[in-house]
C-alpha cells in the first residue's frame, strides 16, 4: 500500500484542478458543454503494439501521448512487475482505474495506450467510452507471442510459460476483445496502421501550414460545432458565412450549438453558386464583418460547399490582415476536396481562383449526415473529386466511387478520400511539388468549366479533364491505352459526362488554360495519370497535342 496512498491524494487534487478548468466560461459566461468524445484509446492483448502505435498516432495527430502503464509506474514509484510482486494484481487494478480516470479527465484530446486488461472492469469501460473511442488491436497468437518474448520479464501475467499463459489469456478474453472495434496488425508498417486508424475514426491532422489543424469527419458534427470550437480555445465573436441554399438547412443548428457553448454569433448569407465567387461578393462579406464587429481575435465559420469555403476563407485571410476561420463542409465536393487544404480564392472573368491566398483553417468539420439532403447531381459532382483521389493514391477508392449510389457507404468513402488529400498536403503544404498532383483533371477541367459559363458543374468539368489528361498521357507514351478507358467507364457509372459539349469554343478553352494558376516559366504544367495510384506532376505538353485531344472529345 506504500505506493498508492500518496498517489491517490495527488490524483484527487489533479482531478479537482482539471474539473475547475473545464468549468471555465467562454467570453465570461458559463457554457453548456457538449460532449465530443475526442480521446483515442488503443487497447488489445499483450504484444499487440499498443504503445508503439499510440505514440506514432499521437505524433501524427499532434496530440499528447499517454502510456497508462508508464503513468501507473511513475505514480507508484515502482515498475509494473514490482507492483504485481509486492502488492498483487488487485492493487495494480485499483491504481490502473485511478490513473485511467485522470487520463479521461484531460481536457485536451489525447491518444492513450491502455494495458491489456484495463477495460475488463465495466466501470472503466463506461468511463472510457464516455470520453473517447476505443480501437482494439489484434494479431495472430504467434505474432503476439514473438513480441512478448522479445520483452521478457515485462509482463507479470505471462511469466513462467508465456506461450501457455498467452493462449489461456486470449481464450478467456476472446469475447471481451471482440466486443470493441478492432484493427488487425498483421506485421504491417506502423505508418500504414496509423493511416488506417485515422480513416476508421475520421480524425486527421494537417501539418506544415502554420500550427496545423484537425480535420474531423463525423456524423452529427454540426450539432456539436460549438463544443469543437470551445475545446480548441477558438474565441468569439463569431460570424457564420453560408449561402442561400445551405443556410435554410443548417444555419440554425450551427448557431444553436454555438450559443449553447457560450458564443455570440451572427449569420452572413451570400448568393449560392460559382457565378458569385467574385471580388464583389467578397467585398460584401467584408462589409458584413465590419457590421458584426469582427475583431482580429474573432473566428469565421464557413458553412457550406466549396464556393462558401473559398470565399469565406479568402475574406478571412485579408480582413484585418487575417482572422481565424473554421470550415463546416456540407457537400461531398467540399468534404473530400475543396474544404480541406487552406487554399482560398475567388474567380476573375479570365479564370478560376486567380486571386486568393493560402490561409489554413483552425479546424475542418465534415458531417456526413448532410449528404442525406444533397441532390443527386451534387453527389456526382463530389464523386468526380473522390475518383481523382483514387487515381492519385487509392485503387479501392477508385472502385468504391463506381458502386451504385444506394450501396455506397458515404461516410467511409469520405474518410478514404480525405486520407489521400491529407497525406499529400502534409507532404507539400504550399504546392511546391507533389501537391500539384491534386490538380489532376483541373488544368483542362477548370477551363471547360469557365468557358461553359458554369453551366457545367465543377465535377462534370473535372471528370472530362481527367479523361483528356489520361489521353494526353497515352499519346506521350507515359500511360497504357487502357487507362483512359478505365476512367471513361468510371465516369459513365457515376453518371458524369465523358465529352466536351458540342458548340463550346475550343479555342477559347485553350486560351483560358493560359491563365491557369499553375503556369510556371510561361508554360502550363499538367498533372498526368500514368496508372491508378500513379500521377506525375509538372509535365509540359505541346499545345497542338492538347488541341487535338480536345477536338477528339467534342461530340
Amino acid at each position: 500500500m506504500k505506493y498508492g496512498r500518496a498517489w491517490r491524494s495527488c490524483a484527487r487534487r489533479a482531478l479537482q484542478t482539471r474539473n475547475w478548468m473545464a468549468d471555465r466560461s467562454v467570453g465570461g459566461r458559463k457554457p453548456m458543454i457538449e460532449q465530443t468524445r475526442e480521446h483515442i484509446f488503443l487497447y488489445g492483448p499483450p504484444g499487440s503494439g499498443k504503445t508503439t502505435l499510440a505514440e506514432a498516432l499521437a505524433e501524427t495527430l499532434q496530440r499528447h501521448f499517454v502510456d497508462l502503464d508508464a503513468h501507473i509506474a511513475q505514480a507508484a514509484g515502482a515498475s509494473i512487475p514490482q507492483i504485481f510482486e509486492t502488492q498483487g494484481e488487485e492493487i495494480f487494478r485499483r491504481l490502473e482505474s485511478e490513473q485511467l480516470e485522470l487520463a479521461c479527465a484531460e481536457t485536451a484530446a489525447c491518444v492513450i495506450a491502455l494495458g491489456g486488461g484495463a477495460l475488463l472492469d465495466p466501470q472503466n469501460r463506461r468511463m472510457v467510452e464516455k470520453s473517447g473511442v476505443v480501437i482494439c488491436l489484434m494479431d495472430t497468437e504467434a505474432n503476439l507471442l514473438a513480441r512478448v518474448r522479445a520483452q521478457s520479464g515485462q509482463r507479470p501475467l505471462l511469466s513462467g510459460d508465456p506461450a501457455q499463459r498467452l493462449a489461456d489469456l486470449l481464450a478467456k478474453r476472446a469475447a471481451h476483445y471482440a466486443s470493441f472495434n478492432t484493427l488487425h496488425v498483421n506485421k504491417r508498417e506502423v505508418s500504414v496502421l496509423v493511416r488506417e486508424i485515422q480513416q476508421q475514426l475520421g480524425v486527421y491532422r494537417i501539418s506544415g501550414m502554420g500550427a496545423g489543424y484537425d480535420v474531423i469527419v463525423k456524423r452529427s458534427a454540426l450539432a456539436q460545432v460549438g463544443s469543437y470550437l470551445q475545446q480548441r480555445g477558438l474565441p468569439g465573436p463569431l460570424v457564420v458565412v453560408s449561402d442561400t441554399v445551405v443556410a435554410p438547412l443548417y444555419a440554425k443548428q450551427v448557431l444553436d450549438s454555438l450559443k449553447r457553448a457560450g458564443y455570440s454569433a451572427s449569420l452572413v448569407t451570400i448568393p449560392a453558386g460559382e457565378a458569385f465567387k467574385t471580388l464583389a461578393t467578397t467585398a460584401t462579406i467584408w462589409e458584413q464583418f465590419l457590421s458584426a464587429g469582427v475583431e482580429r481575435g474573432s473566428t469565421i465559420v464557413a458553412l457550406g460547399g466549396g464556393v462558401v469555403s473559398d470565399l469565406a476563407g479568402f475574406a478571412a485571410s485579408a480582413y484585418l490582415r487575417g482572422v481565424r476561420w473554421v470550415v463546416c463542409s456540407t457537400t461531398l465536393l467540399a468534404m473530400v476536396d475543396a474544404g480541406l487544404g487552406g487554399k482560398t480564392g475567388v474567380d476573375l472573368p479570365q479564370g478560376k481562383n486567380l486571386v486568393g491566398a493560402f490561409h489554413a483553417p483552425a479546424l475542418v468539420l465534415s458531417d456526413p449526415d448532410c449528404l442525406q439532403t444533397l441532390p443527386l447531381e451534387e453527389q456526382r459532382n463530389g464523386l468526380a473529386e473522390a475518383l481523382k483521389h483514387g487515381v492519385i493514391q487509392d485503387a479501392v477508392l477508385f472502385e468504391q466511387c463506381q458502386q451504385p449510389f444506394d450501396s455506397i457507404d458515404w461516410e467511409d468513402l469520405v474518410r478514404r478520400a480525405v486520407v489521400v488529400k491529407v497525406n499529400v498536403i502534409c507532404e507539400d503544404p504550399y504546392e511546391k511539388g507533389r501537391r500539384a498532383t491534386l490538380n489532376l483533371g483541373h488544368t483542362i477541367g477548370h477551363a471547360i468549366e469557365l468557358v461553359s459559363g458554369f453551366h457545367l458543374k465543377h465535377g462534370e468539368a473535372i471528370g472530362v479533364g481527367m479523361l483528356a489528361e489520361a489521353q494526353l498521357a497515352v499519346r506521350l507514351g507515359m500511360a497504357e491505352a487502357v487507362l483512359p478507358e478505365m476512367i471513361r467507364a468510371a465516369l459513365e457509372k457515376i453518371g458524369l459526362p465523358t465529352c466536351i459539349p458540342t458548340g463550346m469554343d475550343l479555342e477559347e478553352v485553350m486560351q483560358t488554360m493560359q491563365h491557369d494558376k499553375k503556369k510556371a516559366g510561361g508554360a502550363v504544367k499538367f498533372a498526368l495519370p500514368l496508372a491508378v495510384e500513379n500521377v506525375r506532376h509538372g509535365v509540359e505538353v505541346d499545345a497542338g497535342l492538347i488541341a487535338a485531344i480536345l477536338a477528339e472529345l467534342q461530340y
